[in-house]
């Protein structure tokens, strides 16, 4: 059966609204595997082990930290930089504080300036990996284990790069369904 021209043409724009619409769903998911490959955007690597090799350079890894306007807690680097050699195992620890009376969720964010060392700078563990969850009051330093990739040196944008600059941003969000029943229960035993 041959659709009649006004018919076609329907076809097509509801395809069209079809294969736009995946494409912006694949989009994101897309996008972050891409930074993460490549270390575009500043995206640092997850590595399972350190490298081999310790060089002699050093390079400044300076620590940066912020929040989203509705996010409750106080969040600072524990210090402000560090000198490590390029190779060399790092370990620095960021400090949040819930100031509040109830649970509060966050997830961090994070990206590497300049934006040609991100795909250098490795992580081998992080608080960023997974979502914190602090009480009411309590305060936590939250490591990161991180170094510099040898291979940088070799890279011609990347190997005059002297500062490295880590950054994260903390965001609230739900809390893990466990912790919302115990909050909810925490409510009615108050009223």
């Amino acid at each position: 059966m041959a659709l009649s021209g006004p018919q076609k043409t329907v076809a097509q724009t509801v395809g069209l609204v079809v294969l736009m619409g995946s494409l912006a769903w694949a989009a994101v998911p897309f996008y972050d595997w891409f930074c993460r490959v490549t270390g575009f955007g500043g995206t640092t690597g997850v590595a399972e082990a350190t490298p081999d090799d310790i060089l002699d350079r050093v390079v400044t890894v300076r620590f940066d930290a912020s929040k989203a306007k509705d996010m409750p807690w106080e969040f600072k680097p524990v210090e402000r930089e560090m000198k490590v050699r390029i190779g060399e195992t790092g370990l620095a620890f960021y400090e949040a504080y819930n100031p509040t009376d109830k649970p509060v969720a966050g997830q961090a964010s994070y990206n590497v300036t300049p934006y040609s060392a991100g795909g250098y700078f490795q992580k081998i563990a992080c608080f960023c990996f997974e979502e914190q969850v602090l009480e009411p009051g309590e305060r936590v330093e939250m490591p990161v284990t991180f170094f510099v990739d040898p291979e940088m040196v070799e890279d011609p944008e990347a190997q005059y790069v002297h500062t490295i600059t880590l950054s994260y941003t903390f965001y609230e969000i739900d809390l893990p369904e466990g912790y919302a029943a115990l909050d909810a229960q925490a409510e009615t035993n108050t009223n």
